[in-house]
């Protein structure tokens, strides 16, 4: 939004998790990682740095995802936290809670769970009935 500083998404994958890999356990990353296997555990960009995360049309997550930007066309099972940028492509699934400060959803992508917007925190504001004359 406006006055906001935007983290600029990491232009690079410096990590690949390739087709027929499965890991099992927790992903701790800096930079770029794209997932074209399966992870059964936490995916997690390094704190206090821009990090990319690209699920493919064929990956499968099955864990808790936070980074700061990340496209998604495969499969994800668990909670979504995306603290800059969120893009849904056509063949993304998602059953969990996501967390986005912007989002991008493609048509014929679907997510069971809630959308919740983390930007700027909502002002209060007085409502005042009306003086009837």
């Amino acid at each position: 939004m406006f006055g906001k500083k935007s983290v600029k998404p990491q232009g690079r994958i410096d990590s690949l998790i390739g087709a027929g890999t499965a890991l099992a356990g927790d992903v701790t990353f800096t930079g770029g990682l794209r997932v074209d296997g399966e992870i059964k555990g936490n995916v997690r960009g390094a704190a206090d740095q821009p990090t990319t995360l690209v699920i493919s049309e064929h990956a499968r997550i099955e864990g808790e995802i936070s980074v700061s930007h990340l496209v998604i066309n495969g499969t994800v099972i668990g909670p979504v936290h995306a603290s800059e940028f969120l893009e849904l492509q056509a063949r993304a699934r998602v059953t969990g809670d996501v967390e986005y400060s912007t989002v991008e959803m493609h048509l014929g992508a679907v997510v069971q769970g809630r959308l919740v917007h983390q930007g700027m925190p909502a002002k209060s504001v007085e409502l005042k009935l009306a003086a009837s004359n």
